[in-house]
């Protein structure tokens, strides 16, 4: 077989990969709206489909590294595109986590629905979620278009996501301290508050994959993280 079309051959199987990372994000950005939506709307039914569509984000994962292992025996790329199709693995990995965080939040839905609402509370994780939401649109965006600018400008949005988990992790200070009887809802709240923060970590990873394939350099490791609390106990 020419070089040709062991190159093309490459190309078309990378391709088809492409497309399941495509479909996986499409699935984690859903979920990632659809579990906030649920636990600010106490709505346990659209947190069921949330945690039953894990498991296509999770046999996606599980097929895009079946497939980029085959690719690698089968097509011995070349150094550049053997990092294409490890971060190809990485970027897969950071969604199904991300997934994962989205349907431990749902699963919270059905227990919190049975507990006096805490201000606010479900309103300002559903806005954090949407802003981690926004970052992951971009990142894959950033992936598609080989475009690191996009992706060092949602590196740097994380330390929004990590401000708003602060602020959060204050008030439900405050909340349980107030009253009590809010202790066990801010308890569960706090955890779903920590989940979108780290949703928000593998969303930044997704964007650092970007930067390195586009540069073949890894970004600045020294980017502190703005979450302050994670010396405290809740």
């Amino acid at each position: 077989m020419s070089t040709q079309h062991i190159a093309s051959a490459f190309d078309r199987d990378l391709e088809a990969i492409q497309a399941k990372i495509m479909k996986m994000g499409g699935l984690v950005e859903v979920a990632i709206t659809e579990s906030a939506l649920s636990l600010e709307t106490r709505d346990e039914e659209r947190a069921e489909k949330v945690r039953a569509a894990d498991k296509i984000i999770d046999n996606l994962e599980e097929e895009i590294n079946e497939d980029a292992a085959r690719l690698i025996a089968l097509r011995a790329p070349a150094a550049s595109d053997l990092r294409m199709v490890l971060a190809i693995m990485k970027i897969s990995g950071n969604l199904e986590r991300i997934g994962d965080y989205a349907k431990n939040m749902a699963k919270r839905t059905g227990v919190l629905s049975q507990m006096a609402p805490v201000n606010d509370s479900a309103g300002a994780l559903r806005r954090m979620a949407n802003e981690v939401g926004k970052m992951l649109k971009d990142a894959l965006d950033a992936y598609i278009q080989r475009d690191a600018e996009l992706s060092a400008a949602v590196i740097e949005r994380d330390s929004d996501v990590d401000q708003m988990y602060n602020g959060l992790f204050r008030e439900f200070l405050t909340f349980m301290m107030e009253d009590p009887r809010n202790i066990t809802a801010c308890m569960h709240l706090h955890f779903i508050g920590k989940n979108i923060e780290r949703m928000g970590d593998h969303v930044t990873s997704i964007a650092e994959q970007v930067v390195y394939l586009v540069t073949g350099e890894n970004p600045d490791e020294s980017r502190p993280k703005s979450d302050v609390t994670s010396s405290q106990q809740i």
